[in-house]
């Protein structure tokens, strides 16, 4: 279990520690590059390149969407009652306590964890999780309408294409294939060395806040995903990775939104990082219970 276990944990680690260093020893990361190479190019080939040729019945993808989605709803419930609780504001805390970071961190554990299957549940979640943090987070915070947002975000474009091809069975020229491929291998390391170098740029304030928050985000995630997960039925892979990716820290990109509609970003960013250094306590057991009950 311990090789095990260090197989799936330490590449996550060691990567993001990579990015980390990078941003401490001052060299240039330009992070709104790999932000945008992930979102608008790789992102989307991997989601492809995850749905071609997948065996996985499409019933099992179809109920991961919608068990994240209850999952989400009831975090934001959850969420929403700690915060009347706390006296805090809504539009500034709700997205780091119900959002979190599922393309990052959550992806590559489903990878490093189950392989082609939990790729493809796991991209199933990230994709759901882009498309209402793009939706959600705007409408809360700056009362806009996110359609623009929505139609220019390529995930989406990426998704429309994987389930196509997913669901008609259809064979891409093996050009197409092995260059949609070759993309997609690189979004796993550009996440993780990003996470690492905006980690590394964060400062926590107002820590006890932060940390009650924080370690707020890990224990309702986890709770509601165990509860949907059973309500569901989930068993086996997909149990597993409903659970890791519901039990993830906060999303970095709240810290972003946040920052773009000036809504507390240097406490949305306390929590942010708090809650990312909290799991890397808790990310051992999680994984080490993911694989128990994923079989």
């Amino acid at each position: 279990m311990i090789g095990q276990l260090s197989g799936i944990l330490l590449p996550v680690f060691v990567l993001a520690v990579i990015g980390y260093a990078w941003r401490r020893l001052g060299f240039p990361f330009e992070r709104e590059f790999v932000t945008r190479l992930i979102m608008n190019v790789c992102g989307p080939c991997l989601i492809i390149d995850s749905f071609a040729g997948l065996t996985l019945p499409i019933a099992d993808i179809v109920t991961m969407v919608v068990a994240f989605l209850a999952m989400f709803a009831a975090t934001i419930a959850c969420a929403l009652l700690v915060l009347r609780v706390a006296r805090l504001s809504v539009r500034s805390y709700l997205p780091a306590l119900a959002i979190g970071n599922h393309g990052n961190m959550g992806l590559p554990l489903c990878v490093f964890a189950f392989g082609e299957t939990g790729l493809a549940l796991g991209v199933a979640v990230f994709v759901t999780a882009s498309v209402v943090q793009v939706s959600f987070t705007p409408i809360l915070q700056s009362q806009a309408p996110p359609v623009r947002t929505l139609v220019t975000t390529p995930v989406i474009y990426g998704a429309v294409v994987a389930s196509v091809v997913f669901a008609g069975d259809v064979q891409l020229p093996e050009w197409v294939a092995t260059s949609v491929g070759l993309l997609g291998d690189v979004t796993i390391p550009l996440m993780l060395l990003a996470l690492g170098n905006t980690i590394g740029g964060l400062r926590a304030k107002r820590l006890p806040m932060a940390l009650a928050l924080g370690a707020a985000r890990l224990l309702i995630g986890f709770a509601i995903a165990l509860g949907v997960a059973e309500l569901f039925g989930l068993e086996g892979i997909s149990r597993a990775v409903l659970i890791l990716q519901g039990a993830m820290p906060a999303a970095v990109f709240n810290y972003l939104f946040a920052a773009r509609y000036d809504r507390d970003p240097d406490d949305v960013a306390s929590i942010v990082l708090t809650s990312t250094l909290l799991s890397a306590a808790t990310l051992p057991l999680l994984v080490s219970y993911a694989l128990a009950i994923a079989g």
